[in-house]
Formats: structure tokens, sequence, C-alpha cells
């Protein structure tokens, strides 16, 4: 007995085995997450600089369920920018006008977008290829224009002020603390998706986007399992947008543009598909990018195009599996 428990420790030390903990999403990946999390404050300098890296976070947890949807799934959303406007103006307005707080006030508001979710994704996901893209844009138009023009209770185009976000008569205040805090639910967010993936859900979702009609041969319900995954990822959107309100303590309908679908479905692409850091690091590179180039003024679009054209030629795949790909073969 003693013998097998101790060939058993050998074959883990092993360094091949330790390679493979450390190039394993949910163990390597998540470590080196928390990590790089824990020193970014190192280098980060002021108040600027912390809010552009909140921005990172927030923008990455909505993209960790984005990527869900379309790069596992298979789905696309041209619209997720409405869950993400009325995660916001849901937790805003149950705080303000009704005296929630904050906190309940975020998990009622995503709830409130999770049953939405659920309802407008039964007949729209029933469409598939280009009437899937054209229909979701539409969701996200209708939440943009009713928040802009109900301005008696949104403010309108003019947007509204959010009371601070407190919890138990602490209010939360400063860059620093909502970093920390950011940080941690992006970590969660994550998480969850990390262990989605590896899940028999995850199985399911990977064999929709290579073929529908062969995944439900093998019994998968795929109605089922596209509904499930379009509710999970207007979660992340709907948290995230609660986060923003409460960060930014004012919030206008543009967060809930086509626009910012656009942006938010461009960064999934960047980063890579069917890949959860791939997602968090197009993110970070397609916020923090428009604010460096703004010392060039005046071509600063002209660039941020260029660069993207140029990565997505010589990137096809995004810029995190086509760099693990060229790694592996290297290595090989």
């Amino acid at each position: 007995m003693e013998s097998l428990v101790q060939s058993r420790a050998t074959v883990s030390d092993r360094p091949a085995d330790r390679a493979r903990w450390w190039a394993s999403p949910r163990t390597g990946g998540l470590a080196a997450l928390a990590l790089a999390i824990v020193l970014a404050p190192l280098v980060l300098a002021n108040d600027y600089f912390y809010d552009v890296a909140i921005l990172v976070g927030l923008n990455a947890i909505v993209c960790v369920g984005l990527n869900l949807l379309i790069g596992y799934a298979g789905q696309i959303s041209l619209g997720h920018a409405g869950f993400y406007g009325l995660g916001a103006y849901g937790s805003a307005l149950l705080v303000s006008r009704y005296g929630v707080p904050p906190l309940a006030a975020l998990v009622v508001a995503t709830a409130a977008v999770a049953l939405m979710a659920f309802v407008v994704g039964r007949p729209i996901l029933r469409l598939k290829g280009h009437y899937l893209a054209m229909a979701t844009p539409g969701l996200g138009v209708i939440v943009s224009i009713v928040l802009a023009n109900e301005d008696r209770v949104t403010g309108g185009p003019d947007g509204m002020p959010v009371p601070p976000f407190t919890v138990f008569g602490w209010a939360v205040s400063g860059e620093q603390t909502w970093y920390w805090i950011v940080g941690a639910c992006l970590l969660l967010a994550v998480w969850v998706a990390l262990n989605l993936i590896e899940s028999p859900t995850g199985r399911a979702l990977r064999a929709l986007h290579t073929s529908e009609v062969a995944a439900e041969v093998v019994g998968i319900d795929s109605a089922r399992q596209k509904l499930m995954v379009f509710v999970v990822s207007a979660v992340f959107a709907a948290i995230a947008g609660g986060l923003t309100a409460f960060y930014s303590g004012f919030i206008t309908p543009a967060k809930s543009s086509f626009l910012h679908s656009v942006e938010l479905v461009t960064m999934v692409v960047f980063g890579g598909m069917a890949s959860t850091f791939g997602a968090v690091v197009g993110a970070a590179i397609l916020t923090v990018l428009p604010q460096a180039l703004t010392v060039i003024k005046e071509y600063e679009m002209v660039v941020f195009g260029a660069i993207l054209m140029v990565t997505m030629i010589f990137l096809p795949r995004g810029a995190v599996p086509t760099l693990a790909g060229w790694l592996a073969r290297k290595r090989g």
C-alpha cells in the first residue's frame, strides 16, 4: 500500500504533470489571471489607470458571458448591450426610486434581465444564421430607444444619477476599492464559465457549434441548450451593467446602444472565440488601445481600424488561440 501511494506521488510530481496542471484553464489559467489582478496595482500609477483597469474588468465580464454564446454555442448576438443597459438602469431605479438596498437591487435587476432573456430568447433563438444576427440588434435598439425616451423615469438622453453602493452602511468609494471588487467579480465570472465549459452542458454547446443536426441526433436538446446559454450570457451582462452604474455614479442610454453591442462582439472575436481567456484579453486590449491612441487625435480611429485589420489578417483565430497554437508548434 505504501509503495502504491509513493508511486502515485511520483507520477503527480513529474514535470509533465505539473506542466499540464499549469496549462489547464481551470487551474493554471485561473491562477495566472488572479496573479495578474494582484500584481497590476504595482504599475497603476494613479486613479486614471485604476479607472481604465476597472473598465477592462467590466467589459471582460460581459465578454466572458458573450463568448459562451458566440464562441461555444455558435449563436450570434448583436444586442447584448441592451441587457447591459437594463442591468444598469434596473439597479439604479430600484435604489433611487424604491429605496431597495444596492446589493439586493443588483440581484433583483439581474433576475429580471434573466427572465426577460428567457422570454425573448425562446422565439429569437429559433432563427439561424443571418436571420438571428438581424433579430438580436432589434432587441438592443428597442431597449436603447425606451431608455432614451422615457425621460420621466430614466432621465432620457441626459441620463440619471445613481446612488452610491452601500453594504451594511458602508459606502463603497474610490477607484482602488472598486478595482478589487471588479477584479473579484471577474475571477468569479471566469471560474463559472470554465466550469460550465468543462461540464456536460459545455460539451453539448460545442456539439451545437459543430453541427446542430448531429447534436440533436445524439439526443441533445438544441433549443434548451441555446436558451440556457443565452440567459447565462445575459446575466453576465446585467451584472456588469449594474456594477458600472454604481461605480460611475451616473448612467446614460449610450451603454445600451447598438454600437456598444458591436464593440463587445469585436472584443470577443479579437481575443479569440471559444477561448475564455481570449475574451478577457480582447476586452483588455480593445479597452486600453483607444485610451493609448488619444495622443494622435484625429488619426485615432484610422490607426485603431488598421490595427484591427492587421490583427485579424495575421491572427485569424483571434489573438489568444493563434498565439497558443504558435507556441505549441514551436515546442513541438
